[in-house]
């Protein structure tokens, strides 16, 4: 919890068995040539986020062949079963399953609140017609999809692909990994910013981008778009949320952030926590991106007048 007070989630993370940890984050390391923070097991999570100040955690992990959903959903469910509410668990689908109908039900039953799929991991184009039944299934059970989406050096994710699905299952929410488009960042929001079913993370992008570039990604899709995300065990998310630990927030101020997520909740769909992330995040969306390593700190103090006159335009 930041500064004891803010109930924070990460809307994106990756989790292991203890005994293939290693070999699964080096397997996603070599794949995109980079080097994880962190060691990908339950334990290292609990602690990192307890250090980073993140409440919740949405744990998942990817079956890169058919034979594998039912252990890893199991595992997940497992995980989160243990973890006295400190995680949320996506079920894992591989479209080449002889039995995806019978692998949704399964994660249904085990309590799992999604999907996540990875087409260039898993190694099918997303709109391929051979699997327009994984995605039927998913939308006639109220399943969001997390996909990886994006990437220059394939052509399974990318808007080509991902455009015709937003059209087809228009009740169906998406959410796109990595504002959307990792390594194509500004050219997937262009293309994906009009379509009301899709959602967005932050995972694994603002160490390439700049922090003008993300704000301008944010602001496109709108702030009730974007999800916080660190892609454990890719990314230290202490570093990520830093520049909000500089604010001060007064009491009047959280009084009144959240009087407004009660309205919210009262008439939008009551979805808890996430409301209230979104509500901060409008709060401080100018703020926030302000704030880096190259700029002096400055204590910005938060108000009962500052949010009001923030967000009463916004929230009505």
């Amino acid at each position: 919890m930041i500064k004891g007070k803010y109930f924070t989630i990460d809307a994106h993370c990756h989790i292991y068995p203890e005994k293939i940890a290693s070999l699964a984050v080096n397997h996603t390391d070599n794949f995109y040539d980079s080097h994880s923070y962190h060691k990908g097991t339950i334990d290292d999570l609990y602690v990192s986020s307890d250090e980073a100040g993140i409440d919740c955690c949405l744990v998942q992990s990817v079956a890169t062949t058919p034979k594998q959903v039912k252990s890893i959903n199991e595992y997940i469910q497992n995980s989160v079963k243990f973890s006295h509410g400190k995680f949320i668990g996506l079920g894992t689908i591989h479209p080449r399953s002889e039995d995806i109908e019978g692998d949704i039900n399964h994660l249904i039953e085990l309590g799992l609140k999604g999907v996540k799929i990875h087409p260039d991991i898993q190694g099918f184009k997303a709109n391929d017609k051979g699997y327009m039944k994984m995605y039927e299934l998913c939308q006639k059970n109220n399943l969001p999809v997390l996909m990886h989406t994006g990437d220059s050096r394939y052509d399974n994710s990318n808007p080509n692909r991902i455009v015709p699905l937003l059209k087809e299952f228009k009740n169906l929410t998406f959410i796109g990994a990595h504002f959307g488009g990792w390594s194509i960042w500004e050219e997937a929001c262009d293309k994906y910013k009009e379509f009301d079913n899709f959602y967005v993370d932050t995972s694994s992008s603002l160490d390439y981008i700049s922090l003008q570039t993300a704000e301008k990604i944010i602001k496109t899709y709108g702030v009730d778009k974007v999800l916080f995300a660190t892609d454990y065990p890719m990314w230290n998310g202490k570093v990520e949320i830093e520049k909000l630990l500089t604010l001060n927030f007064t009491d009047d101020a959280v009084e009144k952030i959240g009087e407004l997520a009660e309205m919210e909740n009262e008439t939008r769909e009551n979805i808890g926590a996430r409301r209230l992330q979104t509500i901060l995040e409008t709060l401080l969306e100018d703020v926030s991106f302000n704030a880096s390593h190259e700029n002096p700190l400055v204590e910005v103090v938060v108000d009962k007048t500052f949010v009001e006159s923030t967000l009463n335009s916004e929230f009505k």
